[in-house]
């Protein structure tokens, strides 16, 4: 879940790819240099190495299903470029 107002950290990954589905609410995800709205029912692939960012600027919750494909999946796999929580 991504609450209205936030966003998660530009990072990538990797070992790992990504596949994000949209439960509800909407959103916006920067792939590298694309950038892309989201809403329910939506999906959105994440490749090894891609640059990756997804934020809700909307008034209700951004909820998402995240797998995670590869053969590494730790979380010590995340390179982040820009976070507002300091984690950079």
């Amino acid at each position: 879940t991504v609450d209205p107002g936030q966003e998660l950290s530009l990072q990538l990954h990797n070992h790992r790819s990504e596949y994000w589905v949209v439960l509800s609410g909407r959103g916006r995800a920067k792939l590298d240099a694309e950038m892309r709205d989201l809403r329910a029912g939506d999906q959105f692939s994440i490749q090894v190495g891609a640059k990756h960012r997804l934020a809700n600027h909307g008034t209700a919750p951004l909820e998402i299903v995240e797998v995670q494909i590869g053969a590494y999946l730790g979380e010590d796999d995340i390179e982040r470029f820009d976070d507002r929580y300091g984690r950079v």
